[in-house]
């Protein structure tokens, strides 16, 4: 079922990402073992840089890395971030060797200024799972230098959106924003069951709800997200995994939406991803 969902999907993007301007993207990164597991996810992403092309660098809003206000990172190449335990030991021994862009991240931290909102400069920061999950799967050769742009879970989805409108303009210099979360994310549900377990019932209509509001450009739907989507809390007890989807509208400007992909892990787990082009 997943399989022919997402084939149906693959047909309708053909042709969207056919001009010079990259998107800005929400994809749900998953669990670190999404990267060596046979899952359509996996194959979306192999699939997917293919797709839209190259670009000259990237940012990377992830969900891993929390701040009191926006983090910028600027370490120009960058170390890698485990940030995760009990997986099998392959993923430890993986590294993904792409280098840092300390101009990119001053253009960053220039555009959030200019836009009002303060941000500060991390000097160290490596690459986490958010990050080089999906990035391994899409640009594998590790040659696009990367920007990483923490989240602020206790500023909630305005402030988020702001962020991304700020960040509008480098999409027209060749920037691919990456913000990196989930569509569903309750680990307590997810730890115990199988890769491929049918979607649990309350995560599912989550996830159609998302992928309708998305579509459909509710974004007032979206931003009050807790009191409109169903079983919002359950899906996100914390907010830090949803808070990547807000940048990655604003960056689109509040346009209609495209589900690019949609399929399930461990059934607690929405691996739906958005595009804005």
């Amino acid at each position: 079922m997943q399989e022919t969902r997402q084939e149906r999907i693959s047909d309708n993007i053909t042709g969207y990402f056919m001009n010079n301007r990259f998107p800005a993207l929400f994809v749900s990164h998953g669990a670190p073992t999404v990267i060596i597991d046979d899952c359509p996810a996996r194959d979306f992403y192999k699939d997917f840089g293919k797709k839209i092309g190259k670009p000259k660098g990237i940012i990377s809003v992830t969900a891993h890395w929390t701040t009191r206000i926006p983090a910028i990172s600027m370490h120009p190449q960058p170390s890698m971030i485990y940030d995760f335990g009990g997986f099998p030991d392959e993923l430890y021994a993986i590294t993904y060797p792409a280098p840092g862009d300390p101009a990119l991240a001053k253009q960053v931290e220039f555009l959030l200024k200019e836009n009002g909102i303060e941000s500060e400069k991390d000097m160290s920061r490596g690459y986490d799972h958010g990050t080089w999950v999906p990035l391994k799967l899409m640009y594998p050769d590790a040659d696009i230098p990367i920007v990483q742009l923490s989240v602020q879970p206790h500023q909630g989805a305005e402030h988020h959106l702001a962020m991304g409108k700020a960040l509008q303009l480098l999409r027209d210099e060749g920037v691919l924003i990456v913000a990196s979360g989930s569509a569903t994310h309750n680990l307590r549900d997810f730890f115990g069951r199988n890769l491929n377990a049918e979607p649990l019932a309350y995560a599912l209509d989550f996830a159609d709800w998302l992928k309708d509001a998305v579509v459909n450009n509710h974004t007032d739907d979206l931003l009050d997200y807790v009191n409109k989507g169903p079983h919002a809390l359950r899906n996100h007890p914390t907010p830090e995994h949803f808070l990547p989807l807000f940048v990655a509208l604003g960056a689109g400007d509040e346009e209609e939406g495209r589900v690019i992909h949609d399929s399930f892990t461990y059934g607690a787990i929405s691996m739906a991803a958005f595009a804005w082009q």
